[in-house]
């Protein structure tokens, strides 16, 4: 029989005689996507996600089991198309869960890869643990001791006992190998940027620059690089012997300079900046303290001015006499224990909310409260003024009422609760603005007005960190950094600057609070059950009354044992799903189509095999795999509709021997079948 030629978008194509649409446009390199179709088994027709248009009758064939007519005219990539393959993909994601990706790793501001290094540690290999790393977090000495730990919040261990102490793995990491290990770099492309701020997000984005072969400059405006890290986070928190040991990896990989006591504004301008370097990164954070909002306000004293000036004193001054500290985030706890350690004993925190809805990290507070603070919540300040040498801060009572902009319910005066309370000193902890010089421009929220997709300001200014979302974590900053790296890349290759999506595509099993025990899918059978290990604190009377670090990094025997209780719940196929693939080319949204979905559960039985139903669209490739390619007949579709599983005879375990086949493991695209370790 000779050639059939019909019309595929609009030119004409030849198909041989019994090839179906979806394989004549693969030859023809117009890619259909199919999830039920393989060639090596008979047509299954199950997914509908090959769809096509007969255009002249306007009907919508499945192309893997559909062979052209002479003379047919075919639509396979047209809108209405993509909107039916778009449909039938969300159908089959009203079915399926599978945790793309693990929800620490999505926690992450940086989006680490949290079970990648977390496996590393618990095999011991700490090297290779800083370096997947370093991928996304370019000071880890920090980040292990500072982070606030998102990734901990959404861990899953959280279902049954503690969350995995993650951010632990970083700090053993960078300390054990961090002198040692350098990161293989191009050569540098002989580009130079200007990066104005070397806080968090000034640093994050000459690293990744230099990732990519582009040298920067990196100017500050105080007498030693570091921003917050060095100026606002107090010496027991991270000691500037470490973050100095952090920097100096820095001027090792070359392509990277400092220049220090340059302020944009004053010293240093936004013009000469664009005449003379290829780019521009502003990142110059949050050093405008916030107002207290009372009368006699200006007697208090700001509490990252507290900060830096405690720092610059070497972490030493005067005793501050009895304190309060009026704000509840994580400066005001800093402000807090910076006060104990200076000599003072009477410490008090004055918050205008309860406790439950107080900003700073719950670690930051416990500590706070070990060490001897104390806190009075639902207290506003009224007006502060100074009596006799003493400062008076009159405080009125607050009560809950209902929820503001933040989620928080909204503090409401009492009416006739007023009293007044002395003091020595009044430090003024409500938050931080940004401070941008004149020729910048300024959002309605007060941050640097950037694209929010881009971080891109004009021309060849970018901007990223605190001075663009407000005051923020360091982890966070990082994360705005390597975006516009990543952006400043583009502009320089020529290329159109568009939004550096992490994860564009991603179904989720629910979060922890939502699922119990049996809805986890454990990939090891050794998943340890010991309690989470425990930071080890210098004595209390050694941290009240020193800024040494208050907790040891945790040796390597106990981080190996900690790894053992990560149960590794991302997904095993998310470097290879084709479901996955598909949604992200097709837009499709994994919870358009809302209902129940079948908890099915998984089979961990086999030593090296998981069959996780959860994940499962039925297309049926597995058990004609076994049938028409193995000639077995190990797996069946079992139950009709909705309730269809594919499972074993009388639920059996697969045989040991499907280890040395796995034909069904290799022909699965969504990962329902899967190796439990990959190569």
């Amino acid at each position: 029989m000779s050639e059939i030629k019909f019309i595929l978008d609009g030119r004409e194509v030849t198909a041989a005689p019994g090839q179906t649409i979806l394989q004549a446009a693969g030859v023809h390199g117009v890619r259909i996507p199919a999830l039920c179709y393989n060639e090596k088994i008979s047509r299954t027709t199950s997914c509908f996600v090959c769809v096509v248009k007969d255009v002249k009758t306007g009907r919508f064939l499945p192309s893997c089991s559909s062979c052209p007519s002479p003379g047919q005219e075919i639509d396979a990539s047209g809108p209405e198309v993509r909107d039916m393959r778009k449909t039938a993909l969300e159908l089959l994601l009203s079915e399926h869960a599978g945790d793309c990706e693990a929800p620490c790793t999505l926690a992450c501001p940086a989006h680490a890869p949290v079970e990648e290094y977390v496996r590393a540690g618990r095999n011991g290999d700490f090297l290779e643990c800083l370096k997947i790393l370093k991928e996304r977090i370019p000071l880890p000495m920090s980040i292990g001791r500072v982070c606030p730990r998102f990734c901990e919040k959404d861990c899953r261990r959280n279902v049954s006992g503690e969350a995995v102490a993650i951010n632990d793995f970083k700090r053993l990491a960078a300390d054990l190998h961090y002198d040692e290990y350098l990161e293989d770099l191009p050569e540098l492309s002989g580009r130079k940027v200007a990066i104005v701020g070397a806080g968090p997000a000034g640093l994050a984005t000459a690293y990744f620059l230099r990732r990519s072969g582009i040298a920067s400059v990196v100017y500050e405006q105080m007498p030693r690089p570091g921003g917050m890290l060095r100026y606002g986070i107090p010496e027991y928190r991270l000691p500037k012997a470490v973050l100095d040991r952090e920097l100096a990896h820095f001027s090792r990989l070359g392509g990277i300079t400092f220049g220090c006591g340059r302020k944009l504004g004053e010293n240093l301008s936004l013009d000469e900046l664009k005449n003379n370097f290829d780019a521009v990164a502003v990142t110059i954070g949050c050093w405008k303290p916030a107002a207290m909002r009372c009368e006699g306000e200006e007697l208090a004293v700001q509490g990252i001015d507290f900060l830096q000036q405690t720092a610059l004193a070497g972490w030493s001054g005067e005793n501050p006499g009895k304190v309060i500290v009026v704000g509840g985030g994580n400066t005001a706890m800093d402000c807090l224990r910076t006060s104990i350690r200076l000599g003072s004993r009477d410490v008090n925190c004055f918050y205008r909310r309860t406790e439950t809805e107080m900003p700073a990290e719950a670690i930051e507070i416990e500590e706070a409260k070990a060490e001897g603070v104390k806190f009075s919540f639902l207290t506003a300040p009224l007006k502060l003024r100074r009596e006799n040498g003493k400062l008076i801060l009159t405080c009125q009572r607050m009560e809950l009422g209902e929820p503001d902009a933040s989620g928080r319910r909204r503090p409401v005066p009492v009416p006739g609760s007023e009293y007044e309370v002395e003091a020595d000193m009044v430090i003024a902890a409500i938050g931080q603005n940004t401070a941008a010089p004149g020729g910048i421009r300024i959002n309605r929220w007060g941050g640097i007005d950037v694209s929010e997709e881009t971080y891109h300001l004009e021309g060849k200014v970018f901007a990223a960190g605190d001075c663009v979302t407000g005051a923020a974590t360091v982890v966070e900053g990082l994360a705005g950094g390597r975006k516009i790296a990543l952006g400043i890349v583009e502009f320089l290759s020529g290329g159109q600057i568009k939004a550096q999506p992490e994860f564009t595509f991603n179904v989720s099993r629910g979060h922890w609070r939502s699922l119990a025990k049996d809805d986890l899918v454990y990939l090891k059978e050794d998943v340890s059950d010991e309690p989470r290990v425990k930071l080890a604190y210098i004595p209390l009377q050694e941290r009240r009354t020193t800024f040494k670090e208050v907790c040891a990094t945790t040796p390597r025997a106990e981080m190996m044992a900690e790894g053992q209780r990560c149960i590794e719940c991302s997904c095993t196929a998310k470097g290879d799903c084709k479901l996955k693939e598909f949604s992200e080319d097709y837009l499709a949204v994994p919870d358009a189509i809302r209902g129940e979905k079948l908890r099915n559960g998984y089979d961990n039985r086999h030593p090296v095999i998981i069959q996780d139903r959860m994940k499962c669209i039925k297309c049926g490739i597995c058990v004609k795999i076994c049938q028409e390619v193995v000639n077995q007949n190990l797996l069946s579709l079992k139950k009709r509709g909705f309730s269809t599983k594919v499972e074993t005879a009388f639920g059996k375990v697969l045989p040991l021997s499907c280890k040395d086949c796995g034909a069904c493991v290799r022909e699965c695209p969504v990962g329902a079948l899967d190796w439990k370790i990959k190569e």
